[in-house]
């Protein structure tokens, strides 16, 4: 029999076991076509269906309409953070970023490389603690970029800002799909696939059609989004197989009931472990304000780090696995992505329970 355990690891990260085992049913005989997904062409009919349902599937979940283009490059997140200022930093603007941990750290740095850069917030002062009261975005900025949920410090945007008519763009990384939000807030949105919507190789961009008018003249062809536009992202062989993954989990997540169902469970499995965490404080340590707390990625310090190793050996041994926090940071960290069941919840706030009471 197989053996899986409960996966907290924050990515790559647990995905649905009905998409796990459709994946191997499907395989090495994909439809009838005597191959893999893996092999074959993206030029044929069979992946065509499988990108346009995609496709589609973005569009109907998060309630986009015709003026969005959905594209699944490679590159990862990292990728994106080089091919935003290319695209939209002019010698004459400024881009404006807001500082909530490493992820946003990495967009401005490679931002600086482009062009300049304003601050409009942070929270490094306080180790990302929280995310900022006020940011400050000039009135001629080329746009504001934001990071939604931060996987290291576990911090995430409740609600996010008025800026007017100024372009938004955010990493959603590794919240993306996972409630509801504002998406046509934003004219510029992505996401690595390999924490909510699939595995690694794929990244979604969704981006509005007002937003590709303004990309600047002359770009690379591979970093210009006008060209993954214009090919519905087959202008080179993409992550043929990621795409086909993120393809069916995008199917699960509809099953469940969509957003609104995914925002429900979501909801009660972040309450569940961080009502624990407030019911013995001085053992389960957070490292987030309150109201800033991220529903993805639950972030705590125990006593002392002898307790947080022993902790993750423990929950390892019982099969819940990926509970060590980032490297920078140490501590623990509870990854609480889509196909994260109650049932593993449960099972780690019990867990949690039980070894606070013997330590």
């Amino acid at each position: 029999m197989t053996h899986r355990i409960f996966n907290f690891n924050a990515g790559p990260a647990t995905l649905p076991l009905e998409v796990l085992q459709r994946i191997q049913e499907e395989l090495l005989d994909y439809k009838g076509t005597g191959m893999s997904v893996m092999e074959i062409s993206h030029r044929s009919a069979e992946f065509e269906e499988i990108n346009d349902h995609a496709i589609a599937l973005v569009r109907e979940l998060l309630g986009l309409d015709d003026s969005y283009h959905i594209l699944f490059l490679g590159g990862g997140a990292s990728m994106q953070f080089a091919m935003i200022p290319l695209n939209f930093l002019t010698s004459d603007k400024t881009a404006a970023y807001v500082d909530t941990g490493a992820w946003s750290s990495k967009a401005i740095a490679e931002a600086q490389k482009v062009g300049k850069v304003h601050l409009a917030g942070s929270s490094k002062d306080t180790n990302y603690d929280r995310i900022p009261e006020k940011i400050d975005v000039p009135d001629d900025a080329a746009y504001l970029h934001l990071t939604s949920n931060n996987t290291i410090h576990g911090t995430q945007w409740q609600k996010f800002p008025d800026v007017g008519n100024i372009p938004m763009i955010c990493d959603m990384s590794s919240d993306i799909a996972s409630r509801q939000r504002e998406f046509k807030k934003f004219d510029l949105i992505y996401a690595g696939a390999q924490k909510n919507l699939g595995a690694a190789g794929a990244t979604l961009v969704i981006i509005s059609q007002a937003m590709a008018d303004k990309c600047i003249e002359g770009n690379l062809t591979m970093l210009d989004y006008r060209t993954h536009i214009k090919k519905k992202s087959l202008f080179n062989t993409p992550p043929v197989f990621s795409i086909y993954v993120v393809k069916l989990v995008l199917e699960w997540i509809k099953k469940q009931g969509g957003l609104q169902a995914i925002e429900k469970i979501n909801r009660a499995k972040k309450e569940r472990i961080y009502q624990l965490m407030d019911s013995h404080p001085d053992f389960y340590k957070g490292t987030v304000r309150p109201d800033s707390r991220s529903w993805m990625n639950i972030t705590m310090r125990l006593p002392n780090e002898q307790l947080e190793q022993k902790f993750i050996a423990a929950a390892k041994a019982a099969d819940m696995g990926g509970l060590k926090g980032h490297r920078s940071v140490g501590g623990v960290r509870v990854s609480l992505y889509n196909a994260m069941s109650m049932e593993g919840v449960e099972k780690l706030a019990q867990f949690m329970e039980d070894f606070k009471k013997a330590n």
